[in-house]
């Protein structure tokens, strides 16, 4: 169980959650902290590898605690970008695990590249996966959840929907459009008692973050802030570890943020200075 989860926190205890893009990072990170407060994940990712490994993980950790670890983790692959998957996917979760409680869209890729030279392939993968998808799976777990009138969806955007970042037109732009679409989602259900919220990281160690570094200096680099590229520090001094994210994603999903949504929760250490 993650250190920073309280023992025996189960607030999630008999919901069942969806996670995209947890094969990885913040993903992972937000598929272990539900399922430690009781939460049956389904983590889903396009590559069978790392959801594979987590839930292996998770269940070796439920092994050695003689089963008292709370919630469980099944891996089940699935592209986002694939309408039709992700229908069969959500469909498949409510027949199996049972209601769609949880939705965290996390799936997400990165094309470096400036806005006045990013190809036509970039563009449509880009907004495939970070647009098209949250739209996919928030449409497919919107349409469960309105007639019961009840569940959360999550999207994990990026602090870059807000604010400019050279060489990453196509990855901002992405993300703005999943901020908008969520906030618009979330206005629509909020009558029938189903919240919408997005979550808007900084710069996260994760393999997507680390791609981008070219020495040993990156990291510094990132923190300090660079000013031939217009990109402010980060005030808190550090960058954010995925469990982070994943505490800000779970709050959010939680009974505890009842009466907050269409909102964006900027996680990112105050570098956008907002």
């Amino acid at each position: 169980m993650p250190e920073h989860i309280p023992a025996g926190d189960a607030e999630f205890a008999g919901r069942t959650a969806l996670v995209t893009g947890a094969g990885q990072g913040i993903g992972g990170a937000v598929a272990e902290a539900l399922a430690a407060r009781g939460a049956h994940v389904v983590a889903t990712d396009r590559d069978a590898r790392g959801i594979d490994a987590l839930a292996a993980d998770w269940a070796e950790r439920r092994a050695k605690d003689g089963g008292s670890a709370p919630g469980a983790i099944t891996a089940r692959v699935m592209d986002v970008a694939d309408a039709a998957a992700v229908e069969d996917t959500v469909g498949w979760v409510e027949d199996t695990h049972g209601p769609l409680a949880v939705l965290v869209n996390v799936a997400g890729v990165l094309r470096p590249g400036h806005a006045a030279e990013v190809t036509d392939r970039d563009w449509a993968d880009t907004f495939a996966v970070n647009a098209t998808g949250v739209m996919n799976t928030s449409r497919a777990a919107a349409a469960r959840m309105r007639p019961r009138g009840s569940g959360s969806i999550v999207t994990v955007g990026s602090n870059a929907a807000g604010i400019p970042r050279t060489g990453m037109a196509a990855y901002a732009a992405s993300k703005a459009a999943a901020h908008a679409y969520t906030k618009c989602l979330g206005l629509e259900l909020a009558r029938t008692g189903v919240r919408c919220n997005v979550i808007a990281p900084g710069s996260t160690d994760t393999a997507m973050q680390r791609a981008l570094w070219a020495d040993d200096e990156a990291p510094r680099r990132v923190i300090d802030g660079d000013p031939a590229t217009y990109r402010t520090g980060i005030p808190l001094g550090r960058i954010a570890d995925p469990g982070d994210i994943a505490e800000a994603v779970v709050f959010l999903a939680s009974d505890r943020a009842r009466h907050i949504t269409m909102q964006e929760l900027y996680v990112d250490g105050g570098a956008t200075l907002r």
